[in-house]
């Protein structure tokens, strides 16, 4: 439906000369916007964050009418997003990205996502490394992640859920900030946009591709009608008993076109040797079962088919609407919005941090510390 058609791919040949392979494939909805991408290269870097896909069509379909548009980044994995800060998506901007965490009781805690970037491995580690430095304290905790993100974190005696929650944002892998930088290569140079500059790009050239599709879909009807009508003249009219007395393929040729053009008024374009060389190929079986009234349908539906294909033509933003509209109806149930967006504020460390070291005094001497041995 929206990223191949090798009829309109432009093709370049592979490394070693062998095969051919697409210089770009005629993708019609902003991939790059809804899959992100990240990487690295000389100089220059990319974080292009995943957005949602019917958001992301959404805006495609406002753009094309000419109405404002919003887009904000959702991830696969789900959790809560702050986005005040994101600027679209352009250089400076940031997201921050925290795992929902659900108070079960008292002394028990459940991670039900991660953040973006994050895995279960590297979160649990972060949470084992700030219990170790005596920033949380927790008594356990077991990941039974399967089909969905399950982290429970039993708490140790006396420590405060809502305190543990705040902790847990404050020193560990729960929340991360997220600087995108949306670095493209257009016209063979990099440039830096946003993800509405993006989006725009995208369906401009998604629109290109439509208008590539429509004008060969154009040429293939008319030259579908062309040779039917060329058909109907070869049989209706008995041309094919005038050939066979010809005893080259030369004169053949010539006998076929003397006897039909006075026939073709009504032609889009001139008959080429080819075009008479293919009515030479028609199966004595069609000629016999001709059915005059079945081909005059067979070409007024050619025609119809043309017309619409010339209005699409006109009416280009019209029918690109259309066809976003098809694909939000077809899949917009497989990608319902997985990440919340929220405002929060920011966790201050030293709010909850755990105080588990004993500080000595020397009134003696003036001495305050942690390893004064006689304070």
């Amino acid at each position: 439906d929206t990223v191949f058609n090798n009829d309109v791919t432009e093709f370049q040949k592979s490394y070693d000369g062998r095969n051919n392979e697409p210089v770009t494939l005629p993708v019609k909805i902003p991939l790059l916007l809804i899959h992100g991408a990240e990487g690295i290269a000389v100089g220059l870097s990319t974080k292009i964050l995943p957005h949602n896909f019917n958001e992301v069509i959404k805006s495609c379909i406002a753009y094309l009418k000419d109405k404002p548009f919003s887009l904000y980044p959702d991830f696969s994995g789900g959790g809560l997003i702050d986005v005040s800060d994101y600027k679209s998506g352009k250089r400076g901007g940031k997201v921050r990205v925290r795992a929902e965490i659900q108070i079960i009781d008292k002394t028990n805690l459940l991670i039900s996502s991660v953040p973006y970037g994050v895995t279960t491995t590297s979160l649990i580690d972060s949470i084992l490394k700030a219990n170790d430095s005596g920033k949380i304290k927790i008594k356990k905790i077991e990941d039974n992640s399967a089909e969905k993100i399950q982290i429970n974190i039993a708490l140790a005696k006396g420590i405060s859920p809502n305190v543990a929650v705040d902790a847990l944002y404050a020193f560990t892998n729960c929340e991360t900030s997220i600087s995108p930088n949306c670095c493209v290569i257009k016209n063979n140079r990099p440039e830096f946009l946003n993800a509405k500059d993006l989006l725009r790009e995208s369906v401009d050239y998604a629109i290109s591709v439509f208008k590539n599709e429509l004008e060969l879909e154009h040429s293939r009807l008319n030259e579908r009608w062309h040779m039917s009508n060329l058909e109907q003249i070869f049989i209706d009219k008995k041309i094919y008993l005038d050939i066979e007395s010809c005893d080259s393929w030369d004169s053949i040729i010539s006998t076929i076109r003397s006897k039909i053009e006075p026939y073709a008024t009504n032609l889009k374009r001139d008959i080429s040797d080819e075009d008479l060389s293919k009515l030479t190929e028609i199966k004595i079986r069609k000629i016999t079962k001709f059915d005059k009234d079945k081909h005059d349908k067979s070409i007024n539906l050619l025609e119809e088919n043309i017309r619409e294909v010339e209005n699409n033509l006109n009416h280009l933003k019209d029918y690109v609407i259309r066809f976003f509209d098809m694909i939000l109806k077809k899949y917009s149930d497989l990608y319902v919005r997985k990440t919340e967006v929220a405002t929060f504020d920011k966790v201050k460390a030293s709010n909850v941090a755990i105080s588990n070291k004993k500080l000595y005094v020397n009134k003696n001497e003036g001495f305050i510390g942690y390893s004064i041995k006689d304070g």
